[in-house]
């Protein structure tokens, strides 16, 4: 990938410290309490003003500092991540569950998890392998035939969120946790916030930042939020899935290529044009692919279909908001492990700093 331009976008230790904090903390829709508090810790010091509102968004703006009327920019990322929530005691520390956002139940047998707010370990229970009987386990395991075990002595009620158990780290060039979606997206509005408090650069915007919930059951608090900030635009920060795995296809000319991806890895941020709740306001996309080129910023077009961000709630508030989304890809999204590059991190973080210096009224004056 390209070199970053931008000195600042390369992490340093006390950000992959704080990074660390965001993607174990456990914040399951709904139930975002921990990671909330962490956020609220970073941005009181650096924001003008600061709000908790009724969903549990974290609110937080950063005046223009001209006189001139300022240019109000949205910037989104959610709290939540997807996980599970106990429903009821089956006793012997066996609890039934169901999902909260989209998890593929295939993935959920033998996971470790942690349960309720004192974090108790578990392992989500399937009937053993030597147990099935023929054709069996063609299918994938019924939700409604996994329970929770906590072992006798484990303690959990119904409305507890349950989270994987898998612990941030680097791996070489790769991050892997539980939570990349979004916490990476919670990590950029910090540092962007961070640098913004001091930067003359940002004086004409009005810096509105989301830390949004409920995301993954919804777009909730997104909406909300646009509604009480009413902003000229929004951008949207997020994490995609990264479709890379070698799954090929024969060309016309009989070559083997793989054909299937959305986005990859090592491809720099992903820029949206359309997913299946947005189609990107064109004047925004224009602005973004430009900057990213000028910048010399790596980066690829995710590719249109299923799937959304905030972007997909802001969009629709009030009279409408202008909006595109940005996302770091990752693989194995909304699973017990999540893997995603440090260097694409880093190049969203260095291509979202570029957008701000560079924003003014002028990039909503031109042609839709």
């Amino acid at each position: 990938m390209d070199q970053i331009p931008d000195e600042w976008a390369r992490l340093t230790d006390s950000q992959l410290a704080l990074f660390e904090k965001l993607c174990n903390a456990a914040g399951v829709s709904g139930d975002e309490g921990e990671v909330r508090a962490l956020v609220l810790e970073q941005v009181r010091p650096l924001a003008d003003e600061v709000k908790v509102d009724a969903l549990g968004s974290v609110l937080v703006t950063r005046h223009a500092r001209n006189t001139d009327p300022p240019l109000r920019v949205m910037l989104d990322a959610h709290l939540d991540e997807v996980g599970l929530l106990i429903v009821s005691d089956e006793d012997n520390g066996l609890y039934r569950f169901t999902k909260v956002g989209g998890i593929d139940d295939r993935a959920l047998p033998g996971k470790m998890v942690k349960v309720g707010k004192d974090k108790t370990p578990g392992v989500i229970g399937a009937k053993a392998i030597h147990l099935t009987e023929p054709g069996e386990t063609d299918n994938k395991i019924p939700l409604d035939t996994l329970r929770i075990d906590l072992g006798p002595g484990g303690k959990a009620k119904p409305g507890d969120r349950a989270v994987f158990a898998t612990p941030f780290q680097q791996m070489g060039a790769s991050f892997l946790c539980k939570a990349f979606d979004n916490r990476v997206g919670c990590l950029l509005l910090i540092e962007l916030l961070r640098r913004a408090k001091d930067s003359a650069a940002l004086d004409g915007l009005e810096l509105l930042l989301s830390f949004s919930v409920q995301e993954e059951i919804g777009l909730r608090g997104a909406r909300a939020a646009a509604y009480h900030f009413d902003p000229d635009l929004a951008i949207a920060f997020d994490s995609t899935p990264a479709s890379d795995l070698p799954t090929f296809d024969e060309g016309e000319d009989g070559a083997l290529e793989d054909a299937g991806y959305n986005v990859k890895l090592d491809g720099g941020p992903a820029i949206y044009l359309a997913d299946a709740g947005t189609l990107a306001d064109p004047r925004l996309a224009r602005y973004v692919l430009q900057t990213a080129e000028r910048a010399g910023i790596a980066y690829q077009i995710r590719q249109p279909g299923g799937g959304g961000t905030d972007a997909g709630a802001i969009h629709r508030v009030r009279a409408g908001v202008p909006a595109i989304s940005i996302s770091v890809p990752a693989r194995y999204l909304h699973s017990a492990a999540c893997l995603a590059r440090r260097a694409d991190t880093e190049a969203t973080f260095a291509l979202a700093w570029q957008l701000l210096i560079g924003l003014d009224r002028s990039v909503l004056e031109g042609e839709r």
